[in-house]
């Protein structure tokens, strides 16, 4: 964990953004539909609203890329937007945000949550697909849980996530609780692996029982 704040101060430097304290929400997607990216568009005065900044990096969509662009020239300092990849920068995304933004309208799987959460980066996603089978809601009482959720596909219930977020972020104790919960994570090979093992072992048991 030492080294988030580092990461976070070289992000926002590198990108033009508003220094701490306000949490920085990250995005590293295609700019598509599926990817809920118009729903980000539609929502992004409420984000900055809360006191967030949006750090994007993708491309996709004419349309979409000129919105994100034109909002980014309306607001300097609170929004940076980068159109095209760049791997160097994606994993400076990861590392330096606070929150990793994933509005999915559908996801299979879904590897953007994945990673920001063995960077702490606290993922805030729609609860579809991988995305609900990866992230678990942070439950500030119990200072369990490793990102937020919403589950319909709308404005104000993306911006009550990112409000929570928001929140628990202004809290230092309870942002280095979820920071640890979501570095803690383990969804590397080895462990599906164990699951793997275990399940074959368990079938070997039922065939051979009289």
């Amino acid at each position: 964990m030492s080294g988030i704040v580092r990461c976070a101060e070289a992000l926002r430097a590198e990108l033009g953004l508003d220094a701490r304290p306000e949490p920085l929400i990250g995005m590293v997607t295609r700019l598509v539909e599926q990817k809920g990216l118009d729903l980000v568009v539609e929502a992004l005065p409420g984000i900055l609203a809360a006191g967030c900044r949006l750090a994007l990096l993708g491309s996709g969509d004419a349309t979409l890329e000129a919105a994100f662009t034109a909002a980014a020239r309306q607001h300097p300092g609170q929004v940076a937007v980068r159109i095209g990849y760049e791997a160097g920068l994606a994993r400076r995304i990861y590392a330096g945000a606070d929150c990793f933004l994933m509005p999915s309208r559908y996801e299979p799987c879904g590897l953007g949550q994945l990673i920001a959460l063995r960077y702490g980066t606290a993922p805030v996603v729609r609860r579809t697909g991988g995305l609900a089978d990866t992230v678990t809601e942070f439950d500030p009482a119990r200072r369990s849980g490793t990102g937020f959720m919403f589950d319909a596909f709308a404005v104000e219930a993306l911006l009550d996530a990112v409000r929570r977020a928001a929140s628990a972020y202004r809290q230092p104790a309870l942002w280095r609780a979820l920071v640890r919960n979501a570095m803690a994570e383990d969804f590397s090979w080895e462990a599906s692996a164990r699951e793997y093992i275990t399940l074959y072992g368990k079938a070997l048991k039922a065939r051979s029982a009289p």
